[in-house]
């Protein structure tokens, strides 16, 4: 007999049978089932994804109407519709949660071997930011916008270890890139790219007291005293590098016991012009007085 290795069970070659099973006897998933198995299940509803299918009828013909017998798949028949919409509606998400998570842990090892990024630091390195997705006002009226605009907001941030998104979510264009950002918790070290829509001293006081380091751009219309202004480098981009006061953050806003000010740098990169500064706090650095570089 020729054996069968389709496109589909390559792919499923991702998910080992022995640690989906672990996982499945780990939320008990198939507590009451007769017969119809959670890998069943799970090789039904892959399909419907990758086949971009609409509706558990189309997944069920589908896979009826394989060619080749469904065994390489590790199922003996097509699933009844009534039987698969039983099992999407009993068994528990928190199993292919599990299951998307040691799949991202396994892209994520991947990834980080083959990414050959320039950029090295101990420290963890992660961007947010806020993407709007325009849509059509008339077809979905949920998305609102502007008045003759609807549209979508996707909150997205992202590991530079392998650039694999570490968290996402899709709100209404009007929603507040904040209040998304202050949702997040962060590990202490990590160093977060942002940008001045994210501009908020009392968050950047959040983060220096957990430890978080920061690069974002400031606003144009920062309110900040130059306390000491320092030498740059003769070869570089940098134009100044100063250190601040900002007067909204003179009073302590960290731990109790150390009390302190924030640390912004403005930095202007290759791109920019001496006539066009693009100015960016660069390292928030908790436990000193707020220093600002210009470059």
């Amino acid at each position: 007999m020729t054996p069968v290795c389709s496109v589909y069970s390559q792919l499923l070659q991702l998910f080992p049978r022995g640690q989906f099973a672990q996982i499945v006897k780990q939320h008990d998933a198939e507590f009451g089932a007769k017969g119809f198995t959670c890998w069943e299940q799970f090789v039904a509803m892959l399909f419907c994804q990758v086949a971009h299918l609409n509706s558990l009828r189309e997944v069920c013909l589908g896979l009826a109407g394989c060619e080749s017998p469904l065994k390489h798949l590790g199922i003996n028949t097509a699933p009844k519709r009534s039987t698969l919409a039983y099992a999407n509606a009993h068994r528990p998400w928190e199993l292919y949660e599990s299951v998307f998570m040691q799949l991202l842990g396994k892209c994520q090892a991947e990834t980080s071997t083959r990414s050959g990024r320039k950029f090295r630091s101990k420290n963890k390195l992660m961007s947010l930011d806020g993407s709007i997705i325009e849509l059509s006002a008339t077809r979905f009226d949920w998305a609102k916008y502007r008045q003759r605009k609807g549209a979508i907001k996707l909150h997205l941030l992202l590991d530079h270890d392998g650039y694999l998104p570490l968290f996402a979510v899709v709100t209404d264009g009007k929603h507040s890139e904040l209040k998304v950002a202050r949702s997040l918790h962060l590990e202490a070290g990590t160093i977060l790219a942002i940008d001045r829509g994210y501009n908020d001293s009392k968050w950047f006081a959040e983060l220096t007291r957990d430890g978080v380091f920061f690069v974002t751009r400031m606003k144009t219309n920062t309110v900040y005293t130059t306390v000491e202004v320092c030498a740059v480098p003769e070869k570089g981009n940098a134009l100044s590098d100063r250190i601040v006061s900002l007067p909204a953050l003179d009073k302590p806003v960290c731990r109790p016991d150390a009390p302190h000010k924030l640390l912004p740098a403005i930095q202007i990169p290759p791109a920019a012009t001496p006539s066009k500064p693009y100015r960016r706090i660069m390292d928030m650095h908790p436990g000193l007085t707020s220093r600002v570089w210009a470059g």
